[in-house]
């Protein structure tokens, strides 16, 4: 059992430990967790998936991506927006997402939201919250990694204010993580970008 520092993996690089659970997390911490996400849609995509995530393990997301892509028009805000009732029906009859009501009205509700805002916006808000690359140390163990921070909860509070929703500040920076608006990779962990 990890002590929360870095592990070697099957080619011996040391990674964060929960990315050694499933070959699904060793490709997604590698090549995707803590990398820059731009784009208003992708970052959709990656606010859906959370707030999907939340009270649930992120390998049950993880693995259903491509299904929730499919149900939600590649997340594309303005195709999302225009989802109607029997959508809803559709997702909730959909075994290939989380088929949970509340969950799926808010991801709907939230791209009717988003399509009212100037291009960019999403985008804009959620980086304005990045804090400053030196403001935290590098974590040494998973205990040094916060489930929430000042940060998360003005983002959350920013989104909520501007009519969003399932976005806490947990969920919020469980975002901030996967996006790459800090850099929780711990120290010794072959994927963090900087020492």
């Amino acid at each position: 059992m990890s002590d929360g520092t870095a592990v070697a993996g099957p080619d011996g690089a040391l990674r964060c430990p929960w990315a050694l659970s499933t070959p699904d997390y060793v490709t997604y911490h590698d090549e995707e967790w803590g990398r820059p996400v731009h784009g208003d849609d992708a970052l959709f995509e990656r606010l859906s998936l959370e707030a999907f995530q939340s009270g649930l393990s992120w390998i049950t997301i993880l693995r259903r991506r491509e299904g929730f892509r499919a149900a939600f028009a590649g997340f594309e805000i303005a195709k999302v927006a225009t989802f109607t009732d029997a959508d809803k029906d559709r997702l909730l009859a959909d075994a290939g997402i989380i088929r949970n009501r509340a969950k799926i009205e808010a991801t709907m509700a939230n791209a009717r939201a988003l399509a009212e805002w100037t291009p960019g916006d999403l985008d804009d808000l959620i980086w304005s919250h990045a804090p400053a690359p030196a403001a935290r140390p590098a974590p040494k163990t998973l205990a040094d990694v916060p489930a929430v921070t000042p940060e998360s909860t003005a983002l959350s509070k920013a989104l909520k204010k501007r009519g969003l929703r399932f976005v806490g500040p947990t969920t919020a920076y469980a975002l901030m993580q996967a996006c790459g608006l800090v850099d929780d990779h711990l120290q010794a962990c072959v994927a963090r970008s900087a020492p």
